[in-house]
């Protein structure tokens, strides 16, 4: 039989093709996984395929100092970093010692990657991997860059961090309504860690599951619910209650949570893409918002608000036990850092007396976090307390931090810092 040479016809190849291609848009083009994934898994037709590529790129990505070091180990002559056959390796190492396929599915849909490149030296360097029967650590290796950093900032909580990047995590709900959640933990037989919270293990499509279609919820990390807690009730009835402002709100998951609460919302974000999903989200759940498409640092209302929370763009390095590459393209830091500093000043002029301001961002690095709320002087800091948050996650000198390696017995937490001032 002659051998096909497309290997887009080959059963299973196109899956691994997509992960592949996934990874170097990361490495390579520093994009976003999910920035990314849309336009390669469009071609996909089957949404197993299209989960799997996803997948697979994810636990190449969690594990890669690992699966390198394997890589390493078993070739005379050190692969470059941006090898097509490094690549290829690692996905086809991620498939064998994370998501457990058999080595001859893993080599029939991995080699034809190669074809017209080093074939043999791939099947080489995996039989010989796979063979001596090798275990991965119990926490991933965090990349070099991450570990430095991290064993800075983190000395005495690195390595639990590192534990709680080890497994992909579980899917966790906001509820529109809070006063439900004994109803929906019990209809989709999940568990609560915070009034109108429900977290379930991963399983199937989030769209088919009860509650979806109606709007009754929305995805969203405990940790990211966190700071519009903090803001307490808009107070009076909905779509009359107190003024509040999100900053940089697309999608939309905290906008909902603000309206549900009571709060009269506008929703600002400067990416009108973005904003769509929001307005779906939006229609969705029944909610809503006034919706503004503009930049923070050039927008000025007409008039000011009763709560403002500010969600600020950051390196979101405390999304990796979701977003993996993350750790693979960090952001120009001091650029995050002064971006950070000038929305808090403007927001801050944008509060009516007795106003309460909250600054949020998904970071495990301090600059973004702590040492930005410890620099801004220009409100009355209101601490936040252990009774407002989740037990697990700290309160250390009136901040709210998460980071992965908190709640561990119960599934996890994204990292995320929140800090709380007052205008007198």
């Amino acid at each position: 039989m002659a051998r096909n040479n497309n290997p887009d016809e080959i059963p299973g190849v196109p899956a691994r093709l997509a992960a592949l291609r996934l990874l170097d848009a990361v490495l390579r083009r520093g994009e976003p996984l999910d920035q990314a994934a849309p336009p390669i898994l469009r071609a996909i037709e089957r949404g197993d395929d299209r989960a799997l590529a996803t997948a697979i790129a994810q636990e190449a990505l969690r594990w890669m100092a690992d699966l390198d070091a394997l890589i390493d180990q078993a070739t005379k002559t050190v692969l470059p970093e941006d090898a097509k056959a490094r690549n290829v390796l690692r996905i086809m190492l991620a498939q064998a010692l994370r998501l457990g396929l058999p080595g001859h599915a893993v080599v029939a849909t991995g080699l034809p990657l190669l074809m017209g490149g080093p074939r043999r030296l791939a099947h080489g360097v995996f039989s010989a991997v796979t063979r001596a029967n090798p275990k991965l650590p119990e926490s991933p290796s965090l990349p070099d860059g991450v570990a430095d950093r991290w064993d800075t900032a983190w000395p005495d909580r690195v390595e639990m961090i590192a534990r709680g990047l080890s497994e992909p995590p579980p899917l966790d709900l906001t509820l529109r309504d809070a006063s439900e959640t004994a109803q929906w933990v019990e209809t989709l037989g999940g568990q609560s860690l915070a009034p109108g919270h429900v977290r379930l293990a991963r399983a199937g499509s989030v769209e088919a599951l009860p509650g979806f279609a109606e709007g009754a919820w929305w995805v969203q990390d405990l940790a990211a619910s966190v700071p519009v807690r903090l803001l307490g009730e808009g107070q009076g009835h909905r779509g009359q209650g107190q003024r509040a402002l999100d900053l940089c709100a697309a999608p939309g998951g905290k906008t909902l949570q603000l309206a549900a609460a009571g709060w009269k919302v506008t929703a600002l974000d400067k990416s009108a893409r973005r904003v769509e999903r929001l307005h779906d989200n939006l229609k969705r759940s029944g909610l809503e918002a006034d919706v503004v498409v503009a930049d923070v640092l050039t927008w000025t209302p007409d008039a000011p608000f009763d709560a403002i929370l500010l969600d600020a763009p950051c390196s979101a390095t405390g999304t990796c036990r979701r977003h993996p590459d993350v750790l693979h393209r960090l952001a120009n830091m001091g650029e995050l850092v002064e971006l950070q500093r000038a929305m808090l000043e403007r927001a801050a002029g944008w509060l009516a007396p007795g106003g309460r301001l909250v600054y949020a961002v998904c970071s495990l690095e301090p600059e973004e976090a702590e040492a930005q709320a410890d620099a801004f002087g220009l409100l009355t800091a209101q601490p936040v307390t252990a009774a407002e948050v989740p037990d697990g996650v700290s309160t250390a000198n009136g901040y709210f931090r998460a980071d992965p390696g908190m709640l561990a017995e119960v599934g996890g937490i994204d990292g995320f810092f929140a800090a709380r001032w007052v205008k007198a």
